[in-house]
């Protein structure tokens, strides 16, 4: 029997979990939410995909929670359950010796809450706990020469939060983190369609709304979509038509807020660094980046190249996963602090 359990990174998003084994790759890519019972929260009755089906349809006595809100913990204890679930499930329980976790976090995240997402990880079963921020783990996982004398610029759009950084030898030099991602797209959604079509929906329909309809500029040809909900004014369901030109008008508040943050991380970039950016341009990763003409949307805004990865949502996890495979990167990362942050 092995004495020691392989080394585990896991990219802790709001809406989804992805755990990295070493020498295995990624185990685990499940949703962040825990369902148990709201009489009794000690009975826990589905973690991760099982609680994934139960999520907006499960009965009172079932409560549904999200340990992680806006990258940061916002219930300590269901945070511990699912992470012990979540390690448990990727490497097992006969190990005699506790792995060592690398996690990604948000650039602006407080001591207070890097303590209470630390803590969470060792109650859930690791040993040395490392914090990585999410755009330098990004900037990994995309392939960029993040230890090079070169400034490159990542913007991470995840579903809480949106992560903006300026990465050269090895380190952050500007950062810039805003609660502003994929939810708020959502969210968007359903405000507007609330507002001005008298429809309620849930957040799984904005999200398909957004993945189907949704742009950050005009389309030259209009499309549309049904849109079934429960009608405000007789409480009754109806079904509406959903045009692009109303999904752009409901998405263009949350992407100019992405816009405002990068112009604030550009603007306290250092001229050599600002020099490397112009050449190389602006790096999108993160689920939240896939809306379409995001890219476009930016690049046309700042007068910068904007180029989105390959697989923007496994960017974050491969770069976790590369320093997991090389532990003693890890301890240099740790050792450098950003420079300038709001």
């Amino acid at each position: 029997m092995p004495f020691w359990a392989p080394d585990i990174g896991i990219d802790l998003g709001t809406d989804n979990t992805c755990l990295y084994v070493r020498g295995r790759g990624i185990v685990i890519s499940e949703p962040t939410l825990v369902v148990l019972d709201r009489e009794n929260k000690q009975t826990v009755r589905a973690v991760g995909d099982e609680a994934r089906f139960l999520y907006g349809r499960s009965p009172d006595h079932l409560l549904t929670v999200s340990p992680i809100k806006n990258g940061q913990v916002a219930d300590f204890d269901m945070a511990e359950l699912m992470l012990r679930y979540f390690i448990r499930k990727a490497v097992g329980v006969s190990y005699l010796g506790k792995p060592r976790v690398v996690v990604s976090v948000p650039c602006n995240l407080d001591d207070v809450n890097r303590k209470a997402l630390t803590e969470a990880v060792r109650y859930a079963g690791g040993k040395h706990v490392f914090l990585i921020e999410k755009p330098f783990a990004s900037a990994i996982g995309t392939g960029l020469p993040v230890y090079d004398p070169i400034g490159n610029l990542v913007v991470d759009i995840g579903a809480g939060t949106t992560d903006i950084a300026v990465i050269s030898l090895g380190g952050i030099v500007v950062s810039q983190s805003i609660q502003v991602g994929g939810n708020k797209f959502d969210e968007a959604i359903i405000d507007y369609l609330r507002r001005e079509c008298s429809i309620l929906v849930g957040q799984q329909t904005a999200e398909s709304i957004k993945k189907d309809l949704a742009t950050a500029l005009p389309l030259e040809e209009s499309r549309s979509i049904l849109v079934r909900g429960i009608n405000q004014l007789n409480t009754s369901a109806s079904t509406v038509q959903f045009t692009s030109a109303q999904a752009y008008q409901a998405v263009k508040s949350p992407c100019a807020a992405i816009v405002k943050a990068i112009r604030w991380v550009l603007e306290r970039t250092p001229p050599e660094l600002s020099a490397d950016i112009m050449r190389g341009g602006i790096h999108l990763t993160g689920d939240g980046a896939r809306l379409f003409a995001l890219d476009r949307y930016i690049s046309e805004s700042l007068g910068i190249p904007v180029l989105l990865a390959r697989d923007p949502g496994d960017c974050c996890i491969l770069g976790i996963g590369y320093l997991t495979e090389n532990m003693q990167l890890v301890s240099l990362q740790e050792k450098k602090e950003p420079v300038k942050k709001q």
